[in-house]
């Protein structure tokens, strides 16, 4: 838990009564990999803090095509936020890559934390506010590159999680077939 309120401590600042309301809401959960944290065609119903783990954004495309937009890995938070907080239906899945290690809160629990903890707004306002601005600065670096440097753009942005996540994630990531990507890691070397 320490490692939870280290991260939220980093955006407002929560006296010890905040915290153990936190921690009292937070409830462990193990996931294996390849599991579905969250899935399209169906309402969020958490939000999880990665204590351990890798996980990913996908969608599947108007030809069938599993597509991967997004990593996330330990000390962030994961959820389909928008939906999650509208209670609407998902339109990507939210999948393990790894085992993973979650701190997760129901809705009901999250918004227990928003009436009762008065900076909680701020907080979870900068926390979404820090994922999007590191989501599009990465995606920015992508749109205008070749592959290989779209892969260095991925290497550079996920360095702690380049070598736990499938080449076939990879390649769906960067926009490539994973024979593609193949060829380009051999030219690196």
């Amino acid at each position: 838990m320490k490692e939870l309120l280290d991260y939220l401590q980093r955006f407002d600042t929560l006296n010890e009564q905040q915290a153990e309301l936190v921690t009292s809401k937070a409830k462990l959960l193990k996931l294996p990999k390849e599991t579905y944290f969250s899935e399209a065609g169906k309402v969020p119903k958490q939000v999880a803090y990665i204590l351990e783990g890798v996980l990913r954004f996908c969608y599947y495309n108007n030809k069938g095509q599993e597509v991967t937009h997004y990593f996330v890995g330990e000390g962030q938070f994961v959820t389909d936020f928008p939906r999650f907080e509208a209670q609407i239906i998902s339109s990507e899945y939210v999948q393990t890559v790894t085992d993973c290690k979650l701190l997760v809160f129901t809705k009901e629990d999250w918004d227990d934390l928003l009436a009762t903890i008065v900076n909680w707004r701020n907080i979870e306002t900068q926390m979404v506010k820090k994922c999007l601005d590191e989501s599009l600065m990465r995606r920015s670096k992508m749109v205008s590159s070749e592959a290989t440097e779209r892969y260095l753009v991925f290497l550079e942005s996920f360095p702690a999680l380049a070598t736990r996540i499938p080449l076939a994630y990879v390649a769906s990531y960067i926009g490539v077939t994973q024979q593609s990507l193949s060829r380009i890691r051999k030219n690196l070397r």
